[in-house]
């Protein structure tokens, strides 16, 4: 396939949560760890740093990238959504990956993507993980794409943890209030592993 029709095949193929909404979204982390596992395992090859939050996760993970670019380090970027191309989820020093990256990944897995359900969210997540393992970065920076217990991102062991701040955001996904909303971001939390929270308040607190 072309890049247009690659690209085609993924939005007609894969559920998306920007197009069908809760229905894209899975409540588990199985498929991305089945997949992962079955491309090997790639988020392991490098050490990671993981940005949670309501506002601010994007502007925070663009300026860490930049910050440790500009150190001369090779920094992997992960973001979402995209504005224009697919690509802009996936950059490498700032670059985005090359449309051929993107059709020879789904060509490797076309046959697992055609015989198992993962979301868009999913394949993007694993799609780069490997870029960033294949492109050998020295450390890669992974932004939640929503709530952070449950988000297809969680499966790395980061260096760091990251949360920006908590608002209303999602909560029909989230829960309806800032407690609940606080516990599914605050699961990117892990044992042992250093944790920055930007903003909390007398709801947000005690769940961190």
């Amino acid at each position: 396939m072309t890049y247009q029709q690659t690209i085609s095949w993924l939005f007609a193929q894969l559920p998306n949560y920007q197009l069908q909404g809760s229905r894209a979204l899975f409540k588990n982390l199985d498929n991305i760890t089945k997949f992962c596992d079955h491309i090997g395992h790639p988020q392991n090859n490098y050490p990671s740093i993981h940005v949670a939050g309501t506002n601010g996760k994007g502007s925070t993970s663009h300026m860490l990238s930049s910050v440790m670019q500009n150190a001369g380090y090779k920094v992997g970027l992960y973001t979402s959504p995209h504005l224009k191309d697919f690509r802009e989820r996936i950059r490498i020093n700032g670059t985005p990956i090359s449309e051929s990256e993107v059709i020879d990944f789904v060509a490797c897995y076309y046959e697992y993507l055609s015989h198992n359900s993962l979301s868009f969210f999913e394949l993007t997540v694993a799609m780069a993980f490997e870029s960033f393992s294949k492109h050998n970065v020295d450390i890669a920076v992974i932004e939640v794409g929503l709530g952070g217990r449950l988000d297809a991102t969680n499966i790395i062991l980061p260096i760091l943890s990251i949360i920006t701040n908590i608002g209303m955001d999602h909560s029909n996904l989230l829960g309806n209030n800032l407690t609940d909303i606080a516990f599914e971001k605050a699961g990117i939390i892990k044992p042992r592993i250093p944790v920055v929270v930007g903003q909390f308040n007398d709801e947000t607190k005690s769940v961190f």
